[in-house]
């Protein structure tokens, strides 16, 4: 049904026929992501001229893809995004209280939820990510946070978390989190606010913790200004960032600060084979200096630490970007001694039927963090809670510490994102 068109930085959308403002809304994304290109390929060379080189070049790029978008989405029938485009129109979000926001133990990340490149998100399975949801927000005992973001599915995550929390009685008890995409030409307060009322729309209803979803090389202190407008218009209730480092966080702190809006979170990979903010760059201090939480995303590891690959013939089953990384880390002598100790300290909890998932979150926890794993079926999503029926010692929290020591599944020195803001000099992200 959905014929997907593969474009720049391993984005996609799935097309339909369109009105001519859906297809409008189709050639803005083809730029904006071309143009995101275009800026991490700029960085890469260290072109000085970055903006000059980025328009120019996703000009030309869009001009040669467009057609080819307009004769696709001729040939399909329906559409599944609605666009920044729809900023403008009502929303039924009501304004919301400055009342300090309190986060749950653990939260649920929702980039699966839509996102057909990386996770291989599929339309039909929408009714288990509903079985998810519903169960996730049946807990009398914890609070519900969902965690999603305007480009994991190109809205298509907002959209499916706003339709389910109108089954709800109160579609307001649970917490949800979403992220602006900090993207080149995004260069004004008010780019912020206008993706923000365009997520409100998708979710039809305020946000309660608003993040920038990474840095860009330029115009991040635009980005904070147009945060502390969403908040002081009653859009979000908290503000947040997302892979931000040391000095970009104390930065966006004390500007915030300047307009008596508090800066809450700062989301960051974090797991057992991910401890840089930790161990490398004191980022977890920092925030916790700053009064701030820390959620943790990928905090099984993109799925490494599920305990089902062990192996190369483990990985074979695993499709798209993630086998490759997968092949490397099971490769690899310590990835067993890893998982032979987390299976251990997972077997000292047996009473509580204790999985290697749930070892990998409850360390996170340990650590002070707010892990945020994913779901796509209820077993998952089960397993995940079930993590908050037991707790990791101390010595068990050490025995973990030091079987991953030194390990890293993924080099944090090759990053997606700016390291630095170009106008200001500015260090963005350091892990």
């Amino acid at each position: 049904m959905f014929r997907r068109i593969e474009i720049i930085s391993r984005l996609e959308i799935a097309v339909a026929r369109p009105s001519p403002g859906t297809l409008n809304m189709m050639r803005n994304l083809l730029a904006l992501t071309a143009a995101w290109s275009m800026t991490l390929a700029s960085s890469a060379l260290n072109i000085p001229d970055r903006r000059t080189f980025i328009t120019g070049s996703a000009a030309t790029l869009v001009s040669s893809t467009i057609a080819s978008v307009e004769a696709a989405a001729a040939a399909t029938p329906s559409i599944v995004l609605a666009g920044e485009e729809d900023a403008g129109t009502a929303t039924t979000a009501t304004s919301l209280s400055k009342t300090p926001l309190k986060l749950p133990p653990i939260g649920l990340g929702c980039w699966s939820w839509g996102d057909s490149l990386f996770w291989g998100y599929n339309p039909k399975n929408d009714a288990n990510l509903q079985e998810v949801f519903n169960y996730a927000t049946s807990s009398k005992n914890v609070p519900t946070l969902f965690d999603s973001a305007e480009i994991y599915g190109f809205g298509r995550s907002e959209s499916l978390l706003g339709e389910y929390s109108r089954t709800l009685a109160n579609p307001n008890d649970v917490v949800i989190a979403t992220k602006f995409a900090a993207l080149p030409w995004r260069t004004t307060p008010e780019s912020v606010v206008k993706a923000c009322k365009a997520s409100t729309n998708r979710l039809g209803r305020s946000i309660d913790l608003y993040q920038i979803h990474f840095p860009n090389a330029y115009a991040n202190e635009a980005y904070w200004d147009g945060m502390a407008m969403s908040y002081e218009r009653g859009l979000i209730r908290a503000v947040g960032v997302s892979n931000y480092g040391v000095d970009a966080v104390r930065a966006c702190h004390k500007a915030l600060a300047l307009r008596g809006v508090p800066l809450s979170t700062n989301q960051i990979q974090y797991s057992l084979l991910y401890q840089h903010p930790d161990k490398s760059n004191g980022l977890l201090q920092c925030c916790k200096d700053l009064g701030m939480e820390v959620l943790a995303y990928s905090p099984l590891a993109l799925g490494l630490l599920t305990g089902k690959y062990t192996n190369l013939d483990s990985v074979k089953t695993v499709a798209g970007p993630r086998r490759g990384l997968f092949e490397t880390n099971v490769s690899n002598p310590q990835f067993a001694t890893i998982m032979s100790a987390m299976k251990e300290v997972a077997d000292s909890h047996a009473d509580f039927e204790a999985t290697i998932p749930q070892v990998a979150i409850n360390w996170c926890i340990a650590k002070g963090t707010i892990p945020i794993p994913g779901a796509r079926t209820l077993s998952q999503v089960k397993s995940n809670y079930s993590s908050l029926n037991w707790n990791m010692s101390e010595g068990e929290i050490q025995f973990l510490d030091k079987a991953t020591r030194g390990f890293s599944y993924i080099d944090p020195s090759v990053s997606p994102f700016p390291r630095v803001d170009k106008d200001t000099g500015l260090i963005m992200f350091d892990s």
